[in-house]
């Protein structure tokens, strides 16, 4: 029977970053990473703001990090900016290659897992594996708790004249509006490479790729860009949290440790998850109980982030039922006339009191009589 110190079931950023945190951190333990697809990470790239991860947990992220600006704008109909503020990308690709290096190629598992405990693995072909503990990093869709989406599709593109981009474009919702709040968001890789998302928060996770395909070559072609070759391509559906009981989320009857999506561990309006990964994988690595009590140390940790995310529920609830799905885009376009650190407070998760009263203060950019009946609800 297969036997380790600690188990993690799931290899995409919450389950890789717990891996290469532990093995630098804790270099004797024996860790065996479980998962099903052929690479550690999927195909994604994650992008954050340099205020996003705390000066002193940066040794986990910097190695990653691929492409680095020293600022970023938004655009919107009545208002355009730019930021400065340092935004990166990591590429599933590094997240991989760096698992890999630290682990040996034995203690990486190809297996579909079909039952977890706090301290054992059965694995879908009836082998059971032994633990100290079993982290449960699998992601998952947030069930039980009531949704909004944030959807996407992005293709690198190949643009031999050059785009002319030098920083990222965070947002652009001078686009069309169709199915919630859209906006496109290009990340220049080079002078002639630019990866451009369509991304939208819709009522539904329904995905139509191919017309996403096509609105980006229309965004292409009205920006004056001629396109050589469309390469790396991905697309996403990731839930951002309008209401809900944390229960539901996460029962209290199911003891098995949980990190990443699946623990409720991203921002409830962003749907990023890359900062509180960072977070729990460096928790993880130097304080964390690595024995059957992990799962309620982790479910623990999982509350407090549920009751700080409070604030940004309601603001989704604000989102998605005071604002009329075509004219989201306004209470974007108002939040980013506030400050920049703010700005970059809201995306870390780490909002003051008084970046909470002066986000909601003023006239909001939604009818008032909605605003009010979902601030009522929301008490």
């Amino acid at each position: 029977m297969r036997r380790a110190d600690l188990v993690i079931v799931g290899g995409g950023l919450a389950g890789g970053l717990c891996a290469l945190a532990l093995r630098h951190r804790r270099p004797d333990l024996d860790l065996l990473l479980i998962e099903p697809g052929e690479t550690i990470g999927g195909n994604h790239l994650w992008s954050f703001f340099d205020s996003d991860v705390a000066p002193k947990q940066r040794w986990l992220t910097n190695p990653l990090i691929g492409h680095r600006w020293q600022g970023y704008e938004v655009r919107f109909p009545a208002h355009q900016r730019p930021l400065e503020q340092i935004y990166q990308t990591i590429e599933s690709e590094k997240l991989d290659q760096a698992v890999r290096a630290c682990l040996a190629p034995a203690r990486i598992l190809r297996a579909q897992a079909a039952e977890l405990g706090p301290t054992h693995v059965l694995l879908a072909g009836g082998e059971r594996i032994e633990a100290g503990a079993v982290l449960d990093a699998r992601g998952g869709k947030a069930e039980g708790l009531e949704l909004g989406w944030q959807k996407f599709v992005g293709q690198l593109l190949t643009i031999p004249q050059g785009h002319g981009l030098t920083r990222p474009i965070v947002m652009d919702a001078t686009v069309e509006q169709h199915d919630g709040y859209r906006f496109v968001y290009c990340l220049p890789f080079s002078p002639t490479e630019l990866f451009v998302e369509d991304t939208y928060y819709s009522d539904g996770p329904e995905l139509d790729r191919e017309l996403l395909r096509d609105r980006i070559g229309d965004y292409a072609a009205a920006s004056g860009w001629q396109v050589a070759a469309r390469t790396r391509e991905e697309d996403g559906v990731l839930p951002v949290v309008i209401g809900g009981d944390f229960d539901r989320l996460w029962p209290k009857q199911d003891p098995v440790a949980r990190a990443g999506a699946r623990g409720g561990f991203f921002h409830p309006l962003t749907s990023y998850s890359l900062p509180d990964a960072v977070r729990f994988a460096c928790w993880l690595a130097e304080q964390a109980p690595l024995d059957a009590s992990l799962g309620q140390a982790t479910r623990a940790r999982a509350r407090r982030h549920w009751k700080r995310g409070a604030f940004y529920r309601l603001l989704t609830a604000l989102l998605f039922h005071a604002a009329e799905p075509g004219q989201r885009y306004a209470v974007l376009e108002r939040f980013y006339r506030l400050s920049g650190p703010l700005i970059a407070r809201f995306y870390a998760g780490r909002s003051t009191g008084l970046d909470k009263a002066r986000i909601l203060s003023g006239k909001p950019p939604v009818p008032f009589f909605r605003a009010l009946r979902v601030l009522k609800d929301s008490l």
